[in-house]
């Protein structure tokens, strides 16, 4: 089966699902690695770290299941989306529903945000219960066809349920994040620690740890992110057959995207730039430390490759 499951996917498609399992692994590791840490230098036995470790698992568990059920109401909400009928923009809702209907998905409900910025998203919990939203500044910037092409893009991040991967990843990183605080309050209020292990050089070399082990976890779940991007618009290309489209959609919306676009009161959360088909807050010193997405070069030759798999020319 599993055989059969790798024989059936593409070379970018093979590539992409065993890049995403070893970032999964790395992150996985190193929150089960954290925990065993933190036990060990706090000087707990065998017993208590396996405690610590499982508790850790126990946390970062409900933490993915309260993100992933409430993932699609704190996106709406952090992102200032407002749902719209299909009165209110049928251009809008008709290029949805094509694209829906050669998913083989129900029809996802659409949002609008008020920006200049030319973007779009999708959210939801799976291809049922699916939402797109558009900014009203990419349905002036694009084309019919450009626009079809980034709405296939987040259609696929539907159909291959990225949000469910996103809420799992956010959810690990998180939980790193809460040992690394754990850490920090234990160094400066509980003593540095207890036992055979309660010695400045474990305390510094722990205090490092907390400070280097999340950032690491941060930058694999940026991996992930940019992953997903990358196989969404390859995905998103063969599902319209515009892989021109999507190139030319995003040379635009990357052109034409920057953090001062948004008003104060509009701007989307940072959490949230994963989301878009290109970061929105592009500009923002302090938010492209991290790249959520993969380069614009870089994403332009992936789906040129694909275009060569359709036997179709791009520029």
């Amino acid at each position: 089966m599993v055989i059969s499951l790798f024989s059936s996917l593409s070379w970018f498609e093979t590539k992409m699902f065993g890049r995403l399992v070893l970032l999964f692994s790395i992150l996985t590791f190193l929150l089960l690695a954290f925990a065993a840490a933190i036990g060990f230098a706090l000087g707990y036995d065998t017993t208590s770290i396996t405690s610590l470790v499982i508790f850790a698992l126990v946390i970062s568990a409900i933490i993915n299941v309260a993100t992933y059920v409430w993932s699609d109401k704190i996106v709406l909400w952090s992102t200032h989306t407002k749902l719209i009928t299909e009165q209110e923009n049928p251009r809008l809702f008709s290029i949805v529903r094509n694209v829906a209907q050669r998913a083989n998905i129900q029809m996802p409900r659409v949002g609008i945000v008020e920006s200049q910025q030319p973007n779009a998203f999708a959210t939801g919990k799976g291809p049922d219960k699916a939402i797109v939203v558009a900014t009203t500044g990419i349905l002036r910037a694009l084309t019919p066809s450009e626009l079809e092409a980034v709405i296939g893009h987040e259609i696929s991040h539907v159909t291959h349920r990225d949000v469910l991967v996103a809420s799992v990843a956010a959810a690990i990183a998180g939980t790193i994040s809460f040992l690394g605080q754990v850490i920090f309050f234990n160094s400066f209020f509980g003593g540095g620690g207890r036992g055979r292990n309660n010695n400045g050089n474990v305390g510094i070399l722990l205090i490092i740890a907390a400070i280097l082990i999340p950032i690491g976890a941060t930058l694999v779940q940026l991996g992930i992110s940019r992953s997903r991007e990358s196989y969404a618009d390859a995905e998103g290309a063969r599902l319209t057959q515009k892989p021109q489209e999507l190139i030319n959609a995003l040379r635009k919306i990357s052109s034409q995207s920057s953090a001062r676009q948004w008003t104060q009161n509009n701007a989307p959360a940072p959490s949230t730039a994963s989301l878009w088909i290109v970061n929105p807050l592009k500009g923002s010193s302090w938010t492209e430390l991290f790249s959520t997405h993969p380069p614009l070069q870089k994403r332009i030759a992936n789906i040129t490759k694909v275009a060569q798999e359709m036997g179709m020319l791009v520029s």
